[in-house]
């Protein structure tokens, strides 16, 4: 399998170990362009996160923030945080049981979102297909913990099913766009999305992550396009089945 950028590739598939990674480079710059972009977005970003709370409120009761361990950089935990998006004390058994799936398989990495989640609460597909569901982790970005541009955090149990030469992706600070953000996303497969990871935290520069942030809008543009496309869908399919065991009750009945 081989994935092609600009500047860098990697040729690899789940059983082979990429090439020898290069020389670890300065990345004080990473810090300096989070807090300043951060701090120039601030009178854009309060009144964008209150807007958030009140959906929040509005649609659920409970927390308006979600808290979640997460791994990041060299393999560490932490507490990411988040909007809640879904009902409070949701079963998470059925996410993990979906992510196993798609790390063992070969398709892309689509969101149980796509397929209406029950556990989503009213305006939550709205913020996470928006990405605004992610703005409480410019909290993680201010503590060190997150970047703005590096590969998204992974859950303990994910951690775990890593083969050794996929942890790689783990020696940068972990962000909240990404090269697999902007490259395709829910189109590629996970050892696709580990190898774009990868190729990140091997070659990232100041103009490269320039490039990705700006890159994140427009795909998330297209995110909400095609999650609004996949919704209508599936409520066209859930239709067209109801209208369809209508009929086939209605011809049982005697006249």
């Amino acid at each position: 399998m081989k994935i092609k950028h600009a500047y860098f590739s990697i040729v690899s598939d789940q059983g082979e170990r990429p090439p020898v990674p290069a020389p670890v480079r300065n990345l004080h710059f990473k810090r300096v362009l989070d807090v300043l972009l951060i701090l120039l977005a601030m009178p854009l970003l309060i009144p964008l996160a209150l807007l958030v709370v009140l959906l929040i409120r509005s649609g659920s009761r409970g927390p308006v923030l979600f808290r979640q361990e997460r791994i990041g950089f060299q393999g560490r935990s932490f507490m990411c945080f988040k909007f809640r998006t879904m009902f409070v004390d949701a079963d998470t058994a059925a996410h993990q049981g979906h992510l196993l799936q798609l790390m063992n398989s070969n398709t892309p990495m689509m969101k149980m979102d796509s397929q209406g989640d029950p556990r989503i609460i009213p305006f939550g597909l709205f913020l996470r297909a928006s990405g605004l569901d992610e703005l409480p982790q410019l909290i993680n970005v201010l503590r060190g913990e997150m970047s703005l541009v590096g590969p998204r955090p992974c859950l303990p149990y994910e951690y775990g099913q890593y083969l050794p030469w996929q942890k790689e992706r783990f020696k940068t600070v972990p962000g909240l766009t990404g090269l697999w953000q902007v490259s395709g996303k829910n189109k590629t497969t996970f050892v696709e999305m580990v190898q774009l990871d990868i190729m990140y935290a091997r070659h990232r520069t100041l103009g490269w992550d320039l490039k990705i942030i700006l890159m994140t809008v427009p795909a998330l543009v297209i995110q909400l396009v095609e999650t609004r496309r996949s919704r209508k869908a599936s409520s066209r399919a859930v239709l067209q089945k109801t209208g369809y065991s209508n009929q086939a009750s209605d011809s049982r009945i005697p006249l």
